[in-house]
C-alpha cells in the first residue's frame, strides 16, 4: 500500500474544496459599485481604455455578440458586463 504524505493530501483536500464549492472566487466577484453600472457606462470605461471605439451602428446585433465574446476575454469582462455592454450596442 502507497504511503500518502502530508503534501499529497493537502493537494487532494484542495482539489475537494474546489470541486464541492467549499472554497469560493469572492475575489472574481463583481463589486456592488461595478454591478450597478450601465451598457453605457461599461462600454465608455472598458473599450475606450484600449482603443477608439466604434459607432454602435457599425456592426450588426449578430457581429457585436461575436466582437463581445471576444473583447471579453481581451478585457477581462464578466459575464454580466459583457451582456450589458452588448445589449447596449445592440440597440
Amino acid at each position: 500500500m502507497k504511503k500518502i504524505t502530508v503534501k499529497n493530501l493537502v493537494f487532494l483536500l484542495l482539489i475537494a474544496s474546489v470541486c464541492t464549492g467549499v472554497i469560493t472566487m469572492e475575489a472574481c466577484k463583481p463589486s456592488q459599485k461595478a454591478a450597478a453600472k450601465s451598457g453605457a457606462q461599461l462600454w465608455a470605461e472598458n473599450c475606450q481604455r484600449c482603443h477608439n471605439t466604434p459607432s454602435p451602428g457599425t456592426f450588426s446585433p449578430e457581429q457585436w455578440e461575436t466582437v463581445g465574446l471576444h473583447m471579453q476575454s481581451r478585457a477581462l469582462l464578466t459575464d454580466d458586463e459583457k451582456n450589458k455592454i452588448v445589449a447596449f450596442l445592440k440597440q
